[in-house]
Parts: C-alpha cells; sequence; structure tokens
C-alpha cells in the first residue's frame, strides 16, 4: 500500500521539477532554484524583471 502513495507522490513532485517558466514557458535550469529559493517558478530573466516591475 505505501509504494503506490509513494510512487503518486513521486510522480507529483518530478512534474513540479521540469524546469520551465511560468511566465515564459521558456526552459531554463534556474527555474528549479528559484521553485526552492522562492515557491515560484520563474527563469531568471523574469525574477529580475518581476523584482524590478512588480506589475
Amino acid at each position: 500500500m505505501t509504494d503506490k502513495i509513494d510512487k503518486k507522490y513521486l510522480n507529483t513532485d518530478t512534474e513540479e521539477l521540469n524546469n520551465i517558466c511560468d511566465e515564459c514557458n521558456e526552459e531554463d535550469e534556474s527555474v528549479t532554484q528559484n521553485l526552492i529559493l522562492t515557491g515560484f517558478k520563474l527563469c531568471k530573466s523574469c525574477r529580475v524583471s518581476k523584482t524590478i516591475f512588480p506589475l
């Protein structure tokens, strides 16, 4: 029973860490890093632009 639950959570975690930015839909390595640091799936470029222009 626990094997089925573990696989379910493993699949959802893997889907989140796909390195695709939510803003520009580009694939970048920094997306996972920013997700861990800030909780948002943004690439370096989008993170800087959101910091400077927060609208």
